[in-house]
């Protein structure tokens, strides 16, 4: 057990229990971290970033039993219990573990998604939303919304996942898009309405399968009646309802209409939000009595593709391969073989000076940003892309590092209404966790290689 031991002490207390306690338990093989059993616990020594915003905690000691936290102090004040498992952090970012708000498990990286939504469908459920998930849990993301997928796949694959069967960050699914109508080879995962009672009709259907939220896109080419309906239904059945923001007439639509989170920047070239628009966001905003209103940004993959495609070492990162065949990498790798020759993106170099702006309009709105990725769209990879994401909010955006943190931590777990269970290092909480060697509030890039993950009390790395 820890006794209680003065400050300018601690750090060589730690250095010596590091060869007393851990030995071989710190180099551990792949095959005895993903075995580990959820036992008591103790990560020592660490900077804690609880996810509260406060100042961070110093020589910090969480105490985790089973899948929860029990105990969160400092060294030399919170005793370590005898036989628990001793995880040395110093020199280390402690921090909840992070969460990405806008994912698509079946898709990873590839450029043709015509050609993907033909190839794969019936390699879904049992291999690529598997190997997206386990990349994302390794990359630090320990809770994920996949925003788009053919039900009975989103329903299996986040049961499997969240019972523990295979690795993966806890999963809220969306099942298929709502919209007025799926584009052509779509219908998987894509579902239309015609009229207010088959949009009742089919959120009800997903309501009864399971789903966590209802996505609705292209609410502009829907009746008022029928979005309304949407959003009604899904409200009725407890469940928010996630809003695409392309355009000024969704955006409007989905206010009107109640949605609780928009995604996206949206409006193309278009240098910032209309006034219409603005006015519109405020009001909703200030009417504190409906909680906060969200919104999903999903920046960096315009931000930066300009860089990628000229600078592409990092789409030779194997960290993507993971749980991927060698059929699929190669199709996927052959499909960005020329980044700059993508129709996807060719666009974008228009786009990318008005993002700014319109970031910074949203958040002087009110609103309250979450990280998200749209992780799996072309050359965003799972294991790199939320990351990715708080790296150009921090150092291209302004955003503080504490702020984008939160963002990717706290606020997901208030917006997805479990922050009595996950979200913040708390007492009682499930033990989800990671660290990074170095200071994230001054190098938050460091996120880009987390050393430890612990999801609901089992260390996955």
């Amino acid at each position: 057990m820890v006794s209680k031991i003065a400050p300018p002490a601690r750090r060589l207390f730690l250095r010596c229990i590091a060869v007393a306690l851990l030995g071989a338990q710190w180099f551990m093989s792949p095959v005895a971290v993903a075995a580990e059993n959820t036992n008591a616990k103790a990560l020592v020594g660490g900077t804690l970033i609880d996810g509260f915003g406060g100042p961070p905690l110093q020589d910090s000691v969480i105490l985790i039993k089973g899948e929860r936290i029990t105990a969160v102090g400092r060294v030399g004040e919170l005793e370590v219990p005898d036989g628990a498992r001793v995880i040395l952090t110093e020199g280390m970012s402690v921090l909840p573990g992070l969460w990405d708000m806008h994912v698509h498990l079946m898709i990873n990286g590839h450029a043709d998604y015509e050609h993907w939504d033909k190839t794969y469908p019936d390699r879904f459920a049992d291999v690529i939303m598997p190997a997206s998930a386990h990349q994302l849990l390794l990359a630090g993301v320990t809770s994920a919304r996949d925003l788009g997928a053919p039900l009975e796949d989103s329903i299996r694959v986040r049961d499997a996942v969240n019972s523990g069967e295979i690795p993966g960050p806890t999963l809220y699914v969306s099942g298929p898009f709502i919209q007025k109508e799926p584009y052509p080879g779509t219908e998987a995962f894509r579902w239309g309405v015609d009229g207010e009672r088959d949009a009742r009709a089919k959120v009800r259907r997903l309501a009864e399968a399971g789903v966590d939220v209802i996505k609705l896109i292209d609410q502009d080419q829907m009746t008022m009646e029928e979005v309304e309906a949407v959003v009604d239904e899904a409200h009725r059945q407890k469940l928010m309802v996630v809003a695409h923001s392309h355009r000024p007439e969704e955006i409007l639509r989905g206010l009107a209409a109640g949605a609780d989170n928009f995604e996206h920047t949206g409006l193309a070239t278009a240098p910032e939000y209309p006034e219409e628009v603005m006015r519109a966001i405020k009001a909703r905003t200030a009417q504190m009595n409906l909680g906060p209103l969200y919104w999903t940004p999903t920046i960096e993959g315009l931000f930066n593709y300009e860089y990628v495609r000229d600078n592409p070492e990092a789409l030779d990162d194997t960290s993507w391969h993971l749980g991927l065949p060698n059929d699929i990498i190669e199709d996927i790798d052959a499909s960005i073989e020329h980044p700059g020759q993508l129709p996807y993106f060719q666009i974008t170099p228009a786009r990318r000076p008005t993002l700014m702006r319109k970031f910074d309009q949203l958040r002087e709105a009110g609103v309250v940003m979450l990280i998200g990725t749209d992780s799996g769209i072309p050359m965003k990879f799972h294991s790199q892309s939320t990351w990715h994401e708080l790296d150009v909010w921090v150092n291209r955006l302004g955003v503080e590092p504490m702020e984008a943190i939160r963002s990717a931590t706290y606020w997901p777990s208030v917006a997805m209404k479990v922050d009595d269970e996950v979200g913040t290092v708390t007492p009682g909480k499930y033990a989800d966790i990671i660290a990074v060697r170095g200071d994230v509030l001054r190098y938050i890039s460091l996120l880009q290689d987390v050393d430890i993950v612990v999801k609901r009390g089992r260390r996955y790395k």
